[in-house]
């Protein structure tokens, strides 16, 4: 009985021996893959906050188990292409309050069916790719940036899941339409359909282009028939100018008889 007791004893001690190894070495290995400059732990999946980390691209050795990403308050300009294409757990995704001017058009693909939150807001983003979030089932904050409404900011809102509580929120820097910078860009999208625009001016050119083209060919031949009639007027004095043809002497005499 006492050797049965001594191996239990000794085989649960082995076993948090063994637990506490296992543990150690998964923590270790967590920490080892964390990005520089970011803190990572885990709280209901991997957390990687990499806020304020003087960072001017986003990492490329992020674990591909990320499910919180915090990249916020940094100096990031850009999103490439498929930078996220390995974090299939990523749930939320946080790049707010950057220097982001350009987003890739592929830039959110791998990621645009699980993420669940996507923050942009307060950058430097005026316009992206129509396809930049295509697929994308995340509610999106893109407020606070300097964007330029146009058609195809018109096309990428309306592919977005959240696309009406993300309309209301921008405000439109510039515009396609003067009259509608400083506005939201839901009350500018009400005015006007902005992807009609490019037709309606090339329209416009075109008419103005054939009244051009109508009024120099009408002009011409104004100028033709006034030249023509110049000219005939002027032949016409000529003749008049001419001296009239006088009768010689013997025709008169032969007249003169015939009387």
């Amino acid at each position: 009985m006492h050797l049965v007791d001594l191996w239990l004893t000794r085989s649960l001690s082995m076993c948090l021996l063994i637990q506490s190894f296992v543990l150690m070495i998964l923590c270790f290995h967590s920490a080892s893959m964390c990005p520089k400059g970011c803190l990572c732990s885990h709280s209901g999946g991997l957390n990687v906050s990499c806020s304020n980390a003087n960072l001017k691209e986003i990492p490329r050795d992020l674990p591909p188990e990320t499910v919180l990403l915090y990249l916020d308050s940094n100096q990031i300009t850009s999103i490439p292409n498929e930078i996220f294409k390995d974090l299939h757990q990523l749930r939320v995704l946080n790049l707010s309050k950057n220097g982001i001017e350009f987003i890739d058009e592929h830039a959110f693909k791998g990621v645009a069916e699980t993420l669940q939150t996507l923050d942009l807001s307060d950058n430097r983003i005026q316009s992206v790719h129509k396809n930049a979030f295509n697929n994308l089932k995340a509610r999106a904050r893109i407020a606070n940036n300097p964007w330029h409404c146009d058609c195809t900011l018109q096309q990428v809102l309306r592919s977005m899941a959240s696309n009406h509580e993300t309309a209301n929120n921008v405000i439109c820097k510039t515009s396609v339409l003067d009259e509608h910078a400083g506005r939201p860009f839901l009350n500018a999208a009400n005015d006007a359909d902005l992807c009609n625009l490019p037709k309606k001016t090339t329209d416009y050119a075109m008419l103005v282009t054939m009244f051009g083209w109508f009024t120099m060919v009408i002009s011409y031949v104004v100028y033709y028939v006034r030249q023509n009639q110049e000219d005939a007027r002027r032949h016409l004095e000529y003749l008049k100018s001419l001296p009239s043809r006088q009768k010689k002497p013997d025709e008169a005499d032969d007249i003169s008889t015939v009387v």
